[in-house]
């Protein structure tokens, strides 16, 4: 599943505007885990700069905490639980119910997400989340995403669907920096790139540097660049690039970042380009997927999952010069 799929169609929301969805990077989340709700807002109302956005939390999304954003003020508004979930041995039946990130300045050229991080709990069969949403775009202009399909009904007729997130009875610890059943990521976009193909080698026992990619697509008419990766699997992430020279491998931090032309497809799977993940705190092993935040200077930040191959060639890792 495609999981930053900005739909397009052709109907109009207020007076022509692009119909691109406000989404969620990642659109699964197992039961019982925390989760880092990543909601993508691609556009403004009408051509109008969005100036607030208001999430409505679903019953079984709690203990919310949302990210703050330089320039907008957080308001948070509690409320009472449905039921009472359990935290760390206390019973909470009330807690953040609405996120809202007001005062804000976001342009309609321009893509930008909002985070909130919250354990998904009480589910014990596999069900969707809705997060209805709201984007305010100065005194009058307001899209809402906030239409949830009925039984049985394709979400896609839907003209305002509610981002959503859907809740699986397995999968991995996302909580505290595990990556162990990770699920791995599909092709996902970001303003004018498309991320595919992510690979990372499974390491030897007590190994504490690991390498992988991915590869990166900029279907746009400028330049971009990647700038900076970050990973709970690792203590730090750092772009590499491997040459040879007088005929020994060498490789060396690329400290100004990897550009992706506009146009062209960048391979950081090959080994040339790449990611290099440093004090890795448990080897990773194959069948995991490694969760990786990769920061770009024009698209921003991306969460992507690296699927774990074999272990093929992990005698003939390249020596850091």
């Amino acid at each position: 599943m495609n999981r930053l799929t900005f739909l397009a169609a052709g109907m109009t929301l207020v007076a022509g505007m692009a119909h691109a969805h406000a989404t969620f990077e990642v659109d699964q989340a197992p039961a019982e885990k925390t989760f880092k709700a990543v909601l993508q807002v691609p556009h403004g109302c009408d051509g109008k700069a969005t100036t607030e956005v208001q999430v409505r939390l679903p019953e079984g999304f709690v203990f919310a905490k949302p990210q703050p954003k330089p320039g907008w003020e957080l308001e948070i508004i509690q409320g009472d639980y449905q039921k009472t979930y359990d935290n760390h041995g206390t019973n909470i039946s009330s807690g953040p119910i609405e996120i809202r990130w007001k005062g804000g300045n976001l342009p309609d050229a321009y893509y930008d997400t909002f985070v909130i991080r919250g354990k998904v709990s009480g589910f014990d069969k596999e069900t969707v989340l809705a997060f209805p949403t709201v984007q305010f775009c100065g005194a009058d202009g307001k899209v809402a995403w906030d239409e949830v399909p009925a039984a049985g009904q394709d979400p896609h007729s839907l003209k305002n669907p509610a981002p959503t997130v859907s809740v699986t009875l397995t999968g991995g610890e996302h909580a505290h920096g595990g990556h162990g059943g990770v699920q791995a990521s599909g092709p996902v976009e970001a303003g004018d790139l498309e991320i595919s193909g992510g690979a990372v080698k499974a390491m030897l026992p007590g190994a504490k540097v690991g390498g992988g990619g991915m590869i990166v697509k900029n279907n746009g008419s400028t330049d971009d660049r990647l700038i900076a990766a970050e990973s709970s699997a690792a203590g730090r992430v750092e772009l590499h690039e491997m040459t040879m020279e007088n005929d020994v491998m060498k490789m060396r931090k690329l400290e100004d970042g990897i550009v992706i032309p506009a146009g062209e497809t960048v391979d950081l799977t090959r080994g040339q380009l790449h990611l290099m993940f440093m004090e890795v705190t448990k080897p990773f092993a194959e069948g995991d997927a490694v969760p990786v935040t990769l920061t770009f200077e024009k698209a921003g930040k991306v969460d992507y999952a690296l699927p774990v191959g074999n272990a093929a060639g992990e005698e003939n890792q390249h020596k850091h010069k």
